[in-house]
């Protein structure tokens, strides 16, 4: 089918490239000291000693990304994400038309874009410095709206592939369907649930814990996307 070979590609960048970005910035905040006397020396904010914050919480994904040398590496591969992501949710709409004889653009395409558009936003001012808690604010928003943006997008495009399930019979592996539906399910359970806590001063190590693993949660979506097709070459 036209463009499933396309999309199996692009969700496979999807996940690869902001997931190797943002723990590659871990490994360089802490082992800083491998990069002293040298043009890429890292800045102390962006310094931090052995853990695993995906279990400990010991920092966030800001503080190990934000800094001299590991925003060089951040920035560009958030803002090549978010291009992928453009054409990844364009592809899924045109195929969605293809399959039902439309020629619209489906919400989960605007939804789609305007995460990534978003993640090109909180990209921009990660690491640029304003005392102003109004600034604060806006890019505590400009990441929220990004989560939310994504996942309303992954559920949506779910819908319509459970509406076009017999159509798409021959061409999807369905138990991966299901380990999608339940992915997307889980991210927004854990968001309600821990809403109430991020929203509380406190708890810094849950929600930094929280973080690199929601992260990592919204991504894996394009890497079951990646199984999900079957080649069609």
């Amino acid at each position: 089918m036209n463009g499933i070979d396309q999309i199996r590609k692009l969700s496979l960048w999807i996940f690869l490239i902001p997931f190797i970005a943002i723990n590659l910035c871990l490994i360089i905040s802490q082992n800083y000291e491998l990069f002293e006397n040298t043009v890429f020396s890292v800045e102390h904010i962006g310094r931090s000693n052995f853990s695993i914050p995906y279990l400990d919480g010991s920092l966030s994904i800001s503080r190990a990304a934000r800094t001299f040398p590991q925003f060089l590496i951040f920035k560009p591969s958030m803002f090549l994400t978010s291009i992928l992501l453009y054409y990844y949710w364009s592809k899924n709409n045109n195929l969605i038309n293809n399959l039902n004889g439309t020629n619209i653009n489906y919400k989960f395409k605007i939804f789609g874009i305007l995460s990534a558009i978003f993640l090109i936003i909180h990209s921009i001012f990660l690491g640029i410095k304003f005392d102003i808690q109004l600034y604060k604010f806006f890019r505590r928003i400009v990441l929220l709206l990004f989560v939310i943006f994504e996942l309303i997008a992954q559920g949506l495009l779910i819908y319509h592939f459970y509406k076009l399930r017999k159509k798409l019979y021959d061409y999807i592996v369905k138990y991966v369907f299901v380990l999608k539906f339940i992915l997307v399910c889980s991210l927004s359970l854990i968001a309600i649930l821990s809403l109430p806590i991020l929203v509380t001063k406190g708890n810094t190590q849950f929600k930094h814990a929280l973080e690199w693993n929601y992260f990592v949660g919204l991504i894996t979506f394009y890497l079951f996307s990646r199984f999900f097709w079957r080649r069609t070459t």
